[in-house]
């Protein structure tokens, strides 16, 4: 018998299994790049603070972005307490593709 799945817990992918244009593809966004940019520089943050990184964007795009960038294996977002909370995955995405965020964050 299976548990039941929280509603409060999402899916990781495995980064083994993560190829490198799907990872490419959510970089490609400068929305996205620039959320990758801030928790690469500041550490993880609240998706409420994620948010602040660009507030004229619509929630429901919001949203999509953080699901494109989980979903590519570069973030983590899960539940703290009342909050979630979003995490690169810097030493994975380090081992799995050695030199791409060092790459990608340094262009400015």
């Amino acid at each position: 018998m299976s548990r039941p799945r929280s509603p409060r817990l999402m899916e990781h992918p495995d980064l083994a299994g993560v190829a490198l244009p799907t990872v490419l593809f959510a970089l490609s966004d400068p929305s996205r790049l620039a959320l990758v940019r801030e928790l690469a520089a500041d550490g993880p943050r609240t998706v409420e603070e994620c948010r602040e990184t660009d507030p004229d964007v619509p929630k429901s795009t919001f949203s999509h972005h953080l699901r494109t960038l989980r979903e590519a294996g570069l973030v983590r977002n899960e539940p703290s307490g009342r909050h979630r909370v979003v995490t690169l995955r810097r030493a994975e995405l380090d081992a799995r593709f050695p030199g791409l965020l060092e790459a990608v964050l340094e262009e400015a």
